[in-house]
């Protein structure tokens, strides 16, 4: 047996309380009685089997307040199963982590301002898949593609520079680990959703692209910063310096993001505030244009619920 709303159950706690209230109250109107009368003059004006419906009636009452707890409650018990079946597309979102996702150009920073939408778009997904890959000077995979979000959440909460100890930003990389996340049902929904500030310093992006454009993965890409350039904060203090001791100035690369997007058929949206509209992207850029898979049924368990008795 289950319960839909366990909290109910607290209430049971009145029941003892009402059990002893009956007592005293049944037991502190025989002693009136006794003092209105003596036993042969009460069992001449009083009903003899009164006092039994007292008691009767006191325990129905506590029967209804115990039914009525559990039925608040809603008891199940005894199943169903019952087939499922799931259609979307697959989103592999990619996040720079990056030493340069760390300024501060976009508040709280970038880094943690990508974070932030990500969450609002884990709550419009529509029984997508969703995977996560971060990426610097090489890209992992945090999360494989998946229908737990909340698990989803939880790798996402934990990006953080430290996670990838090779320095740098490598979109080849990213692409590629973001591009083997898809699985062989993903068909030709295949969305990959980059958030970078656009920095990349390799030089194998060119023969990624057409590859991906092959394999009808389309890239949307979202610069996240502001193009005047803006130091990097430092861990130990102050700002990120070169070998000759002269601050480091990261800014949002356009040209490189937007070479991404059209090569495979994406979108390029720029941040220069924040304010990432993820919602359009995903509604309009990939919903849209992108044809839903018929993932793997499943059997889930339904039970049935009986507060109705």
């Amino acid at each position: 047996m289950q319960f839909d709303n366990t909290y109910y159950l607290l209430f049971l706690w009145i029941v003892p309380f009402l059990f002893l209230f009956y007592i005293y109250s049944l037991q502190k109107k025989a002693k009136l009685l006794n003092k209105f009368a003596n036993k042969k003059t009460l069992e001449k004006i009083l009903n003899v089997s009164s006092k039994k419906v007292h008691y009767i009636k006191a325990i129905l009452m506590l029967l209804i307040c115990i039914n009525g707890i559990i039925a608040l409650a809603e008891p199940k018990f005894g199943y169903t199963w019952e087939e499922i079946k799931r259609k979307g597309v697959d989103i592999v979102v990619a996040v720079d982590v990056s030493k340069s996702m760390l300024a501060e150009d976009i508040k709280p920073s970038r880094l943690q301002r990508a974070k932030m939408k990500l969450h609002d778009l884990l709550g419009i997904l529509q029984g997508d898949r969703v995977a996560l890959v971060a990426f610097a000077g090489t890209g992992f995979l945090e999360c494989p593609l998946t229908l737990d979000y909340e698990a989803f959440q939880i790798f996402l909460d934990y990006l953080e520079p430290s996670l990838i100890p090779v320095p740098g930003t490598s979109f080849s990389n990213a692409l590629e680990t973001a591009s083997k996340a898809f699985s062989a049902d993903s068909g030709r929904g295949k969305s990959i959703i980059m958030i970078t500030d656009g920095e990349d310093q390799d030089e194998g992006l060119k023969s990624v692209l057409p590859t991906l454009k092959e394999k009808g993965i389309r890239v949307f890409t979202i610069g996240i910063g502001k193009e005047e350039g803006i130091p990097i904060p430092d861990e130990q203090g102050g700002f990120k310096k070169d070998e000759n001791g002269n601050i480091i100035l990261t800014k949002l690369n356009v040209k490189t993001l937007e070479e991404i997007a059209v090569s495979t058929g994406g979108q390029f949206v720029r941040s220069s505030s924040g304010d990432i509209d993820l919602q359009k992207i995903y509604t309009d850029g990939i919903k849209a244009n992108t044809k839903d898979n018929d993932f793997k049924s499943s059997k889930k368990q339904v039970w049935q619920k009986r507060f109705q008795i």
